[in-house]
């Protein structure tokens, strides 16, 4: 029986199947920490804060597809596979996906309607992200 992931491959699917790459991972987590460390700055405004955060969160879940094995063809899907690449429930998901909400209408109607409080979320869903890529092994060297 296929696994989720592989049930969403395919040429008209959101993913599709290629090995790991240890130096990409890498790359990701490193671009993704680096980001969520720069969202805690409270010096910075709260829509600079929260454009980190949801970068970082984007750059971490697409490291754990990766991971997995698979690449995906758009930005959503790394959020909505969370359960099956990291065995995260909606409490971190939903952020997610409110937090991709928030920033396409940002960038491509103008209205980045954020406040301190879906940063926290944001950040703190992160942090989660993080906490559980943390528990994988290593990525096979390429």
């Amino acid at each position: 029986m296929p696994s989720p992931l592989e049930n969403l491959c395919g040429p008209t699917k959101p993913l599709a199947a290629e090995p790991p790459d240890a130096r990409e991972f890498a790359g990701l987590m490193r671009s993704g920490l680096a980001r969520l460390a720069d969202a805690q700055v409270m010096q910075l405004s709260v829509e600079g804060r929260f454009d980190l955060a949801y970068n970082a969160a984007h750059a971490m879940c697409l490291a754990a597809l990766r991971w997995h094995g698979y690449r995906s063809g758009n930005r959503f899907i790394v959020f909505q596979v969370l359960p099956h690449t990291l065995e995260l429930g909606p409490e971190v998901w939903r952020v997610l996906a409110k937090a991709h909400e928030i920033r396409n209408l940002g960038e491509y109607e103008g209205d980045m309607n954020v406040d301190e409080r879906i940063v926290r979320d944001l950040i703190a869903a992160c942090q989660r992200v993080a906490s559980k890529i943390a528990e994988l092994p290593p990525p096979k060297p390429d």
